[in-house]
């Protein structure tokens, strides 16, 4: 009996403790709906986006993924909400250009979050150059980036370009090709992109840069001429186009969406999130949907390569401001 006993007592101390197991793996990631944050309202290029992706999620891991549109002050509102939600798995949201680099590289009052540290970046999903563009009336001998440059060197600060307003991507993006190419331009904001579009068509602005999707038929109409494009390289619609990177390497601008949890997310799951953003970016339909919205493919899909080009542009951003005293208040 004692032996016995003995043998017990010695078997069990011998079974080796085993932790507690995480939460994702108890239950199943996931388990329940997960809500998907889209920072900006219902109906533009970002919220068909996100819902594409939901759908795809929802099919593919056979759970809800519910769009929550969270907008406002420049997408930052529901920015915030993605960086304070539960590291838990069951949040997840769209990131951006401008909520991550440019406003904080701007703002003179710091944002509730942190544009990096506060998250796990997953995938970029979309990006959206624009086009170099001028009223053809107002310039007509400027056909060409070089023609371009030198009317703005012949006279400088006698041309104005048009933005959607101080601190927008527009408005930045004109002020790294000035720098970029060594020229001054006068800067006239407008209160968003269809008062900028109007004057320009109208002659009151000399140029401005604006994206392909809302300029296409004025430029078919000639009613505007495109110079180039602020892509990272040649756009496939429009082959003929230069890059800017081809006269002024870093001198691109492409607004991008992307797609991030809150920091502290567990790595299995982010990795999940990451497998199947990757398949989407992949299906024919997906391509055929973005080639509708004259939304471009992204470079950067996998998260560490995201991650250090949020950095980059967070970084190219906050140099420019600094440099060209860019301050929102």
């Amino acid at each position: 009996m004692r032996a016995t006993r003995r043998s017990l007592i010695l078997a069990t101390l011998a079974i080796p403790a085993v932790a507690p197991a995480p939460a994702w793996a108890q239950d199943a990631w996931p388990s329940r709906p997960v809500r998907f944050i889209v920072p900006f309202p219902p109906g533009g290029a970002a919220d068909l986006v996100g819902r594409m992706l939901a759908a795809h999620f929802q099919a593919a891991f056979n759970r809800g993924f519910v769009i929550e549109n969270r907008g406002g002050a420049g997408s930052s509102i529901g920015v915030d909400a993605l960086a304070k939600a539960a590291p838990d798995g069951y949040t997840i949201g769209l990131i951006n250009i401008a909520a991550n680099a440019i406003l904080p590289a701007v703002r003179r009052i710091p944002l509730p979050y942190r544009p990096i540290e506060d998250f796990s970046a997953i995938s970029n999903l979309a990006v959206t150059p624009a086009l170099v563009l001028v009223n053809p009336q107002k310039l007509p001998e400027v056909r060409t980036i070089a023609d371009l440059v030198a009317a703005a060197k012949a006279r400088p600060e006698a041309l104005n370009y048009g933005s959607s307003g101080v601190g927008s991507s527009l408005h930045l993006g004109v002020e790294l090709f000035m720098a970029k190419a060594g020229i001054r331009m006068t800067h006239v904001p407008f209160n968003g992109g269809g008062p900028l579009l109007q004057a320009l068509v109208a002659g009151t602005i000399d140029l401005s840069f604006d994206v392909a999707a809302t300029t296409a038929q004025l430029l078919r109409e000639g009613r505007l001429r495109a110079l180039a494009t602020t892509a990272p390289s040649r756009m496939p619609d429009y082959p003929d186009l230069p890059a800017l990177n081809e006269s002024y390497p870093g001198a691109e601008l492409a607004s991008w969406h992307g797609l991030a949890a809150p920091a502290g997310t567990p790595a299995p799951i982010l990795a999940r999130l990451a497998q199947e953003t990757q398949a989407f970016l992949r299906s024919a339909e997906t391509a055929a949907r973005y080639k509708q919205l004259f939304l471009e493919m992204p470079q950067q899909t996998e998260p560490e390569a995201f991650a250090a080009f949020m950095a980059r542009e967070l970084a190219t951003f906050r140099d420019l401001a600094r440099a060209q005293n860019i301050v929102v208040e």
